[in-house]
């Protein structure tokens, strides 16, 4: 399940939410009252979060200025700012204060869910983002796994990058050529026998040995992220 912080002076807003983001098992809400709150479960390190749904007007400040101060900072996941002050200067505000959108309330909740999974799509094929695999977060621009402890596992280059292409795949099988010209280019000298190494090395660091998360299928690899998930818990 995907975190998401929603900061919220209103507390029925908050349960609102919550339960609409809770529903069907996609995401994993959590609440904060006020800035200060807000800024400790930011702060607080991994495995974080994948989005914000923000207020502006919250009892201890302005929440356009936090969310300039968390991209000051370098935090890069989507922040929307969901509420009543949504005038045309409030709007170029959010966004000028590195907002990725700007919901009005009272709002539609089908149209603020679509539009957060929007981000998250934007997010998601961009080098900043931090992906979910099984119990592990990914990102491609460090080239890290961190586990659910917060223990981070360093990749290389090359497994970043089989890593992201398979996760962007989706439930699709990529063949191992294809692989091959996504992640070395075209490299005569290169084998398949290289790609099986990498892939090996991956699923050690990924606790995987049976390949139960990144399945070989034909010719091919293909990411099963919810297998690592349940390896996990076992």
């Amino acid at each position: 399940m995907r975190p998401i912080l929603i900061v919220d002076h209103d507390a029925a807003v908050r349960a609102l939410l919550a339960e609409q983001l809770g529903h069907g098992g996609e995401f994993a809400p959590h609440g904060a009252a006020n800035l200060a709150e807000a800024e400790r479960m930011v702060l607080a390190g991994p495995p974080g979060f994948d989005a914000i749904l923000l207020e502006v007007a919250l009892p201890d400040g302005d929440g356009l200025v936090f969310c300039a101060r968390m991209r000051q900072l370098g935090l890069r996941i989507p922040i929307l700012i969901v509420s009543a002050h949504a005038t045309e200067a409030d709007i170029v505000r959010g966004l000028d204060a590195g907002a990725n959108d700007y919901i009005a309330k009272p709002f539609r909740l089908r149209e603020l869910l679509a539009r957060l999974r929007a981000q998250l799509r934007n997010q998601e094929n961009s080098d900043e983002a931090t992906l979910q695999l099984g119990s592990f977060r990914f990102s491609a621009s460090a080239r890290s796994l961190t586990d659910a402890a917060g223990q981070r596992i360093r990749l290389t280059e090359k497994e970043a990058a089989i890593l992201k292409f398979l996760h962007r795949a989706g439930p699709l099988a990529v063949p191992r050529e294809t692989l091959l010209a996504a992640v070395w280019g075209y490299n005569s000298k290169v084998s398949t026998h290289t790609l099986e190494t990498h892939v090996y090395r991956l699923r050690r660091k990924l606790g995987d040995p049976a390949g139960e998360m990144i399945e070989t299928e034909g010719r091919g690899y293909r990411l099963n992220p919810a297998a690592g998930a349940v390896a996990a818990a076992a």
